[in-house]
């Protein structure tokens, strides 16, 4: 049965800011945490290039696919971390894009990338409209805005949780459509295409003095043949099954798997593959994809963990690896169809 509207989740917002309205959600941040996770042991193990060549391989992207994508079928690209790309019924939508060396306020220091961007955002052939989940680095990067505003001007549509139009005006984004949670909008152009903003467990900060004046939020897009869900950077919390109850199943979904320890700090914000499995059946995916992992070294499990640990969870509960996968950086992956598998 589908949630009313008077008892679907709604974000607090008090004194120009937001707070979580979750019973999970717990506040970790100070500085005494920040210090026992600077000096905690780090177990991300990871190795040389080469290696990584065959551990975590990027493809170059198969452009003639990007270019002529089918009408009937989704299809998708992992760029790396949380950035996705997903073509479905004639309109194509990157989510969270970051395509710079380092998801940082500043390109010669912070987070770096182990594993390049499988392709740069000029060559890309078509974007027609972009979610943004969040205002943290690893999730709105200024220099991929600017060069996506760039390439495609006027042509993108922004899609963007409560707070953050401001800043992508200021960054030059012409089309802008900020929603809060549970607001709904229609891809202008295309009124058989929704865009849904909905909750999730987390925090917004670029600066030390902007913490939470901006919402965050996952996404729902539902068009005329399919629909997407993307999770983009959450903690586990009762939103998910209010999502699936109003706008599953899903054909596709991209749940984060990685950045997930110490689960002691990490867990309020970050799921672990456990969790990840509950949202996939939550929100009713009929097909998902693990994001956040692979990419950026920004917390202390080993590098390969995420993957890992997914398959394990997804065998506990006799859910096909195929239904939950991971994806090589830059392939491009039709829905349904058979995958390639890296050693788990």
């Amino acid at each position: 049965m589908d949630s009313t509207e008077e008892d679907l989740i709604r974000p607090i917002y008090k004194n120009g800011r937001y707070q979580n309205p979750f019973d999970t959600w717990m506040d970790t941040p100070g500085i005494r945490n920040l210090i026992k996770i600077i000096v905690d042991e780090d177990h991300s193990g990871i190795p040389s290039q080469k290696e990584l060549g065959k551990t975590l391989p990027v493809e170059t992207p198969d452009f003639q696919k990007l270019r002529n994508p089918s009408t009937s079928e989704m299809q998708i690209m992992w760029i790396g971390h949380a950035s996705v790309l997903v073509q479905m019924d004639g309109l194509t939508i990157l989510a969270d894009p970051v395509f710079s060396d380092r998801c940082s306020p500043v390109q010669f220091a912070g987070p770096k990338r182990y594993r390049p961007p499988p392709c740069k955002v000029e060559d890309i052939p078509h974007i027609d409209a972009v979610v943004i989940s969040h205002t943290h680095y690893d999730h709105l990067d200024y220099g991929t805005v600017q060069n996506l505003n760039s390439k495609f001007n006027d042509k993108i549509t922004w899609f963007v949780a409560a707070g953050t139009k401001e800043w992508m005006l200021n960054a030059g984004c012409k089309n802008v459509v900020e929603l809060s949670w549970w607001d709904e909008a229609e891809m202008p152009g295309r009124p058989d295409f929704k865009f849904v903003s909905v909750p999730c467990q987390h925090r917004c900060e670029r600066t030390l003095l902007d913490s939470m004046k901006a919402l965050w939020c996952s996404w729902v897009v539902q068009g005329p043949q399919h629909s997407f869900y993307f999770a983009g950077d959450t903690g586990y919390c009762t939103a998910f099954k209010q999502i699936g109850r109003k706008y599953g199943p899903f054909d596709f979904a991209a749940i984060p798997i990685g950045a997930y320890f110490p689960r002691w700090f990490m867990r309020p914000m970050h799921v672990d593959p456990e969790e990840a499995v509950k949202i996939f059946e939550d929100v009713r995916a009929k097909n998902a994809m693990g994001i956040h992992w692979g990419t950026f070294r920004m917390t202390k499990e080993f590098y390969l963990e995420p993957r890992t640990k997914l398959g394990e969870e997804l065998d506990k509960k006799n859910i096909s690896r195929d239904k939950f996968f991971t994806l090589r950086h830059g392939l491009v992956h039709t829905i349904g169809h058979s995958l390639p598998h890296d050693p788990a």
